[in-house]
């Protein structure tokens, strides 16, 4: 009699639904997972018409003083035409190289993370939650600063030096939070896998390691295809921050030009404004075809 005084409709077992209206529970979607691709979509809804016009009027103010100026916005866009080559050939490609290199090296590490999170040892799984919210929530900016301090300028290896580059310290900084941010890649697209997976393996007699490298990362590589496009995108979009390390990309070729032509101060629109739509235009097309891939390998219920 008591017992039915205390039955919660809608929690607790053979009761009745009630009528009165009820606010149901937030169902967020944790970082990590294969349906977080807010930067892509973000990206990817961006009107370019759009992000034009908000280009000209940020840029309305500079415009009208460089009016008045003696150097004309002709001279400006003449000044970077022939400084093109040095900027994207030597500074944007920079960027690239120091994106594919994090990726590379952040992938590689973060799908070992990721899969020692869903181990069965409590020690490397606690060890590898740990490390991946170490890095994923610490400034990025930070990181690059604590390994370019950190790490010597050169190797002694007997006799021999081996100098360790600027670009290299900023690829290993920056491939921390990447490597932590596929590892909760590869945790959500794992634990997405329905769990029949793993137990019609083990009625197979397969191992773990053989259930988890024959029959569950192959279903989930697919799914971490979008997030991983997503990562890459924003990790290029990052990459401007080496800039304020000393490294020689876009940013910092962009300034050495402008100071090579007495630092007029009409020039800050025509460079800038070219790293703006020249990041723009690589990471618009990958937003894109995020989107496309995403449709295309979601689960069809």
């Amino acid at each position: 009699m008591f017992s039915n005084l205390f039955k919660i409709p809608g929690i607790s077992p053979n009761s009745q639904q009630s009528d009165l209206p009820v606010l149901l529970p937030y169902r967020g979607n944790p970082a990590g997972e294969a349906v977080d691709l807010r930067f892509s979509r973000w990206l990817a809804s961006s009107s370019p018409l759009i992000l034009f016009a908000l280009f000209l009027l940020i840029s309305f103010y500079p415009l009208a003083v460089m009016a008045q100026s003696k150097y004309t916005l002709n001279e400006a866009f003449a000044t970077l035409w022939r400084w093109l080559p040095f900027v994207v050939g030597s500074g944007f490609v920079m960027n690239l190289l120091i994106s594919f290199f994090t990726m590379l090296f952040g992938t590689a590490a973060g799908v070992l993370l990721g899969l020692g999170q869903i181990s069965l040892l409590s020690p490397v799984r606690k060890f590898s939650w740990f490390i991946t919210q170490l890095f994923r929530n610490s400034p990025w900016l930070v990181l690059l600063f604590i390994v370019m301090l950190t790490f010597p300028f050169e190797i002694e290896i007997g006799d021999r030096y081996i100098p360790i580059p600027d670009w290299m310290k900023a690829v290993f900084g920056l491939s921390l939070p990447i490597m932590a941010n596929i590892s909760e890649v590869v945790r959500g697209a794992v634990m997405s896998v329905p769990t029949g997976q793993w137990e019609a393996s083990e009625s197979l007699a397969f191992s773990r390691v053989q259930t988890i490298w024959q029959i569950i990362l192959p279903q989930c590589f697919k799914r971490m295809i979008p997030p991983w496009m997503n990562w890459y995108a924003i990790l290029t979009m990052a990459t401007p921050l080496v800039s304020l390390l000393g490294v020689g990309e876009i940013v910092t070729l962009s300034r050495q030009a402008m100071e090579a032509e007495d630092n007029h101060p009409e020039l800050l629109i025509p460079f800038f404004g070219f790293a703006l739509l020249i990041f723009f235009a690589y990471c618009y097309p990958i937003a894109r075809w995020t989107l496309k891939l995403e449709a295309r390998y979601s689960v069809k219920l």
